[in-house]
């Protein structure tokens, strides 16, 4: 899967022989990876993890996740392994199981027993599946994850049930009670923008164009980089500063965002009702004049403390834009950018 930017093709591969699986560590350990999941910048490949071959007769999806619609635990099992389960759900329905869990009493016998005779396990084979059913929804409850999942399961040609693959998404909100997985986190792995924004308390996720935002709430958030597309712009980033944002934040926010190079131009959109529009305010002047921006800066404040927040912006005497409503403001910082790259 992938390719190097050497020209070596696929981060996955099978040696017949210790001096071939030597060779292919060679050509991989400090080479950089292009995946989907990397983008076209790719990551340098630090790690190799080396794992016995085996024969495989099937493959199968087994996954335990949080259902929100029930807010429940759900067990999703198919007997298409190896492939994207959405495709499976949009073309062969039939082919997946699920089974909701009450978290008040975890996984029944009789619900595994549904899910194995759903992938079809018989014999040996089943008793296997009722063990590793329980197991893996013991991590899943255990270890406060969000997702358990494991594609492909198989089957060998020996009649082992392995788990070939697997992925575990933690709650970043449950890891205070789980130092033992804080302890496996790799920051090489990680956007250095994102890790310095979770040093502040802010949530960062970046993303490929180049109109910033700086939001309160995800759901504001969300709907920000959505009418930015509308106005024809491409959002840079996606970039919370929470509830109850203090000044200090606000100023960090704005050097993470300008670490990124590609972006031309920044929004700020903020509802105040918790939070004091003027420090927000304030936290936008302060951090203007500390990195001598020269980009355009539009900004939307609206709710409490609304009035001293834009007295603030007004005084500063900085080339602050202001937006009336969310839609005039992503307007003007659409057609902003547009007209300094020209």
């Amino acid at each position: 899967k992938g390719t190097f930017t050497d020209g070596f093709q696929g981060g996955v591969k099978l040696a017949r022989t210790r001096e071939e699986a030597i060779e292919y560590a060679r050509r991989m350990l400090g080479n950089t990876l292009v995946t989907k999941q990397t983008g076209p910048a790719g990551r340098k490949v630090r790690t190799i993890y080396f794992t016995d071959g085996c024969e495989i007769e099937k493959e199968y999806y087994l996954a335990v996740l949080l259902d929100r619609a029930t807010s429940r635990p759900v067990i999703v099992a198919s007997t298409e392994g190896g492939v994207d389960i959405e495709t499976v759900a949009a073309e062969t329905p039939e082919k997946i199981t699920k089974v909701f869990i009450d978290p008040a009493v975890g996984l029944q016998g009789y619900q595994a027993r549904t899910v194995a005779f759903g992938l079809g396990f018989s014999g040996d084979t089943f008793k296997q599946a009722l063990k590793l059913l329980q197991a893996v929804y013991r991590l899943f409850w255990e270890t406060d994850a969000s997702m358990v999942e494991i594609n492909p399961l198989i089957t060998t040609r020996d009649g082992q049930l392995l788990a070939l693959d697997a992925k575990v998404s933690f709650d970043d909100n449950a890891l205070f009670r789980h130092p033992e997985i804080v302890a496996l986190r790799d920051f090489n792995e990680e956007d250095p923008k994102e890790i310095e924004a979770s040093k502040h308390a802010l949530n960062y996720i970046a993303l490929d164009g180049n109109i910033a935002c700086l939001v309160n709430g995800a759901g504001l958030a969300m709907a920000t980089m959505d009418i930015i597309k509308h106005f024809g712009g491409e959002p840079a980033n996606f970039l919370d500063v929470g509830g109850g944002a203090s000044q200090e934040q606000v100023e960090a926010a704005f050097k993470i965002i300008l670490t990124d190079p590609n972006v031309k131009g920044i929004l700020v959109n903020i509802f105040g009702g918790i939070m004091d529009c003027n420090v927000i305010a304030q936290g936008i002047v302060a951090a203007v004049r500390e990195t001598g921006l020269s980009l355009p800066l539009v900004v939307r404040l609206e709710g409490n403390n609304v009035e001293a927040g834009k007295k603030t912006l007004a005084d500063s005497g900085l080339p602050i834009t202001s937006g009336d409503s969310m839609a005039d403001a992503a307007r003007k910082i659409v057609e902003l950018v547009a007209a300094s790259s020209n």
